[in-house]
């Protein structure tokens, strides 16, 4: 292919990345600073594009050049952002996620597959207890805020600056099919982190403890109650006729670890949880047509327990209410 040949495939694989609404011309020309016209000519290759336009668009869209021109190595690229020493990272990780469910839901064709470790956390947004021990946990214990060095847990925090993000970001996500993989293990996390502050006198009372295990226990019915009607919905509506579709299923031998693959029809992304709360995302499609194959491949080596399946779906969840209730008991002795 001759160099202007690439140059003019570059442009168009890069169009395919875009979500449907954009202006391909619009986001270059903003992005290299330079007229609409500048970027047509650009983009029909009648002006060659420099390394350091290059290597701006790539960093932007996170295009992988050795993809791109078919180069064969073991090199994946990702991206994201780690946790800093900075009481501002939760903020920003919050807006990160309202902003890449925001961009899912511009396409046409969306799919959601999760890997479950443990509770997907957007869930944990509609519950406004747990929603707040979350956040506080996240924040303290693993992002060691300094403001909240030497604080306890109490349910009369103020948490309410992240209410109106954690409905949008509930909203976003329920207008998005899913199909998700559990383990009965997927519930341990959340309860070994209540039992750690517990343990370490980080509630203020031992009643805030106790209510964030019913709390829980609601919280795995809504998802018993999605997984019965195979569709999403917010704690509390009506199921709706058109509402996203919720497929959950059952894997008795292998616990998950929380990776996440969006398949937008022309693209792919997935989403690697590592250091418990940071992600980092990629597009090479090489590496996500392989994370796809590999969850389609253990869909068909679990239980199916959305929809069909009620003895098994009975049987998974009361399992989980055991352990919940197990717990619980044990604070009110």
């Amino acid at each position: 292919m001759e160099p202007t040949g690439i140059q003019v495939s570059f442009f168009q694989h890069l169009k395919s990345q875009l979500p449907p609404h954009l202006s391909l011309v619009d986001e270059i020309a903003e992005l290299l600073s330079i007229s609409n016209d500048s970027a047509y000519r650009r983009i029909r290759a009648e002006k060659p594009i420099s390394f350091e336009e290059l290597q701006k668009i790539c960093v932007h869209y996170h295009v992988s050049l050795d993809q791109f021109l078919h180069l064969q190595n073991d090199s994946f690229i990702f991206s994201g952002k780690l946790a800093a020493g900075s009481d501002s990272f939760y903020e920003e990780w919050i807006n990160k996620l309202l902003q890449d469910l925001a961009f899912m839901n511009t396409f046409e064709h969306r799919h959601l597959y999760y890997l479950t470790k443990d509770i997907p956390f957007i869930i944990f947004f509609q519950f406004h207890e747990l929603a707040s021990f979350k956040s506080f946990f996240w924040m303290k214990s693993i992002l060691n805020y300094e403001a909240l060095k030497g604080r306890k847990f109490s349910l009369k925090n103020d948490f309410k600056g992240f209410e109106d993000r954690y409905k949008k970001i509930t909203s976003l996500y329920n207008q998005i099919p899913a199909t998700e993989i559990w383990n009965t293990e997927s519930i341990n996390t959340t309860i070994r982190q209540i039992e750690f502050y517990r343990e370490s006198n980080l509630f203020e009372s031992k009643t805030d403890a106790i209510l964030l295990y019913e709390k829980l226990e609601e919280l795995i019915t809504h998802i018993e109650a999605q997984a019965e009607t195979g569709k999403k919905f917010t704690v509390g509506e009506t199921v709706r006729s058109n509402a996203a579709a919720f497929n959950m299923f059952n894997n008795e031998v292998v616990l998950g670890d929380n990776t996440c693959l969006a398949d937008l029809g022309k693209i792919k992304l997935t989403y690697l949880n590592h250091s418990v709360i940071n992600f980092i995302t990629t597009r090479d499609e090489r590496f996500n047509n392989y994370i796809y194959e590999s969850i389609i491949n253990l869909i068909h080596k679990s239980t199916q327990i959305s929809v069909v399946g009620e003895k098994d779906r009975s049987r998974f969840f009361n399992k989980l209410r055991e352990e919940i209730h197990g717990r619980k008991n044990g604070l009110l002795q």
